[in-house]
């Protein structure tokens, strides 16, 4: 355990770093601050976890920052600190906060991919103190001999077991053999460290290791309320969500859909409600989705409407509102999108809409978060899916006849049969619905297959 700090002062930071601080308000450290930078400042190579919304930029920036500020560099022309992330969004939020700190005391680049490689060019020929960066990006410039690592002093990685899962195991080790790690000292955020292949990776990339895991990483957030609501279909859907952002105080709100063309559809719908909206999805150009970021950082909008592009890893103080207009397939993803709200101690709602396309995804949510959940309701507003029932297969007795064989409709498994509750009679005037197991009997409303997001 390490020594109990109540302030940041008592960490023995740099006053440039705690005037950087005072300026942004933070004194007390959240609890992975409290572990980790005694660890990190000690010299040692560091593989923590904690859950999103914790405050772990900080556990590694200030002790990257006060290590770069109190000690001499190695080379004068390789950069001193390398910090990756998975995504472009994480790296530029991890790069505006990195600035925020040590204003222009450091020569700092960030390479993105997607982003004009020419441009980086010139960047990288200032020899940069700090670069940020993607690992695609990072490992093309080695290869293009744009860059050397071999005075690197700190490699970072946040949000290492999304790299993995994301495909950049060989990108990592291209870094990891051109910097050399008898001198580097090396950090491993991860969300886990129950994962598999980032526990693989570490032993390769960090040299005897400390471990600091505070909770875990996809447990709930205890400064989150949490709400769901059934939903018959896509309409009553948008009638949830036109009363909860009518009724609902928030500073500023993230809706989550499942597809690109949701994000467009719904953010036009609320501009013509009045509600300053705006649309982000993984289709955008790398310039439009900084720009769009940006301006909602600054609150020039007070609706975000995205795709899992924006789940993860960004830090905006003023979201006190996440809305999942349709759930996610991987229960991981629940967290991460919630944890959008409630940053850095402050309290934030979460609600969901679960409709009957969304019921397979919300009860793996159900069993990820090992508890059962209770509907809640709005007052006039009350569908009339209640949920699908588990589908039980038929058996047959000892020594008794077998089950007739099912026959239905061309194609259709007995399965699918049983997951679809008998429908009455279509009302009048419905114009769509959500498709499969609507208790309405609604046709459903096509919405077309969404695309992965790429990042």
């Amino acid at each position: 355990m390490a020594q109990h700090n109540d302030t940041f002062r008592d960490f023995g930071l740099d006053i440039r770093l705690i005037r950087a601080l005072d300026h942004q308000g933070l004194e007390h450290p959240t609890d992975i601050q409290q572990e980790a930078m005694p660890v990190v400042m000690a010299g040692f190579d560091l593989l923590a976890s904690s859950k999103t919304g914790s405050g772990k930029t900080l556990a590694y920036l200030l002790p990257a920052l006060q290590r770069l500020m109190k000690s001499r560099a190695l080379s004068k022309r390789d950069p001193r600190a390398l910090i990756l992330a998975p995504t472009r969004e994480l790296a530029r939020q991890v790069y505006v906060q990195l600035r925020s700190l040590c204003g222009s005391h450091f020569n700092i680049a960030l390479l993105l991919g997607g982003e004009n490689f020419n441009d980086q060019l010139k960047t990288l020929r200032r020899q940069p103190d700090v670069i940020v960066a993607t690992p695609g990006r990072l490992a093309n410039h080695l290869d293009s001999r744009s860059l050397m690592l071999n005075g690197l002093e700190l490699l970072i990685l946040d949000e290492a077991d999304r790299m993995l899962d994301l495909g950049f195991a060989p990108q990592l080790e291209r870094i990891h053999q051109a910097a050399d790690h008898r001198r580097r000292q090396t950090l491993m955020f991860s969300a886990t460290l129950d994962h598999a292949e980032a526990n693989a990776m570490a032993a390769k990339l960090l040299n005897a290791p400390k471990r600091v895991a505070i909770g875990e990483a996809h447990t709930e957030h205890k400064d989150i309320e949490q709400r769901f609501m059934l939903g018959d279909h896509l309409d009553h859907k948008q009638a949830l969500l036109d009363h909860l952002l009518a009724n609902e105080a928030y500073q500023q709100a993230i809706i989550f859909t499942a597809t690109r063309a949701d994000t467009e559809r719904l953010a036009e719908r609320l501009q013509q409600q009045g509600l300053t909206t705006t649309a982000l999805h993984g289709d955008m150009s790398q310039a439009e989705r900084n720009r769009i970021m940006d301006a909602f950082a600054r609150s020039q909008y007070k609706v975000l409407i995205t795709t899992d592009v924006a789940s993860r890893g960004l830090d905006l103080l003023q979201v006190s509102l996440v809305i999942n207009f349709d759930m996610p397939k991987q229960p991981e993803e629940y967290v991460h999108r919630i944890g959008r709200t409630g940053r850095a101690g402050a309290s934030g709602a979460a609600i969901s809409l679960v409709g009957p396309r969304d019921w397979d995804a919300f009860k793996r949510v159900e069993a990820f978060l090992q508890r059962n959940i209770r509907f809640s309701h709005i007052e006039g507003l009350q569908g009339k899916f209640k949920g699908l029932r588990p589908v039980r297969k038929a058996q047959s007795k000892p020594g008794g006849k077998k089950p007739a064989p099912y026959k239905g409709k061309k194609g259709q498994t007995p399965a699918r049969a049983a997951a679809k509750p008998v429908s009455p009679k279509r009302p009048a005037g419905f114009t769509g619905g959500e498709g499969l197991g609507s208790a309405d009997g609604s046709a459903p409303l096509k919405r077309k297959k969404p695309k992965p997001e790429q990042e």
